[in-house]
């Protein structure tokens, strides 16, 4: 909704989003399936990539890290996202690997590709159900009742076929 009289945009819910991970591993580019469902193969910037081990190890070796050293909330959630599963034949990390992972961690789960679209209006969405579920993620203000605030469709609880731990 625009606000006329200041030309500024006003917004149900505004959140905190901190995508991590090795270069090259589709960060950009599911952030710019999700806001404008366009696709481009982007410059690599620096959240795992299923084809390339080393994004999945790192994981746990650097990006853990950053993620205690930025988090601005105790309560955050956190949310493994493997990328890039429509090179499925060039699949270097099980699903499993990636489930077994987030268990250990804390963090919801879920397997998209940005470039075909798969789960990645799910991905946001079980975040940012989460999210709201979270009383102590709300900034001031932002209470009240869940409003339906994806684009294309209500959210689905559950939508999410990479699992959820």
């Amino acid at each position: 909704m625009m606000d006329s009289s200041s030309g500024q945009q006003e917004f149900d819910y505004m959140f905190k989003l901190l995508m991590i991970g090795d270069s090259g591993v589709g960060k950009s580019s599911l952030l710019l399936r999700f806001t404008s469902d366009d696709f481009e193969d982007l410059s690599p910037t620096i959240v795992y990539d299923v084809t390339r081990r080393e994004t999945f190890t790192n994981l746990s070796e650097v990006w853990a890290k950053e993620i205690d050293l930025y988090s601005t909330n105790q309560d955050c959630m956190k949310m493994l996202v493997g990328n890039k599963v429509d090179k499925e034949e060039n699949r270097a990390v099980t699903k499993k690997e990636g489930i077994d992972f987030a268990r250990e961690y804390g963090c919801l789960f879920i397997e998209c590709s940005a470039k075909t679209r798969v789960n990645v209006q799910q991905c946001f969405e079980e975040l940012v159900l989460k999210i709201l579920d979270t009383p102590s993620l709300l900034a001031e203000g932002t209470k009240g009742l869940k409003k339906n605030i994806f684009k294309d469709k209500p959210p689905q609880s559950g939508a999410s076929t990479g699992g959820c731990c």
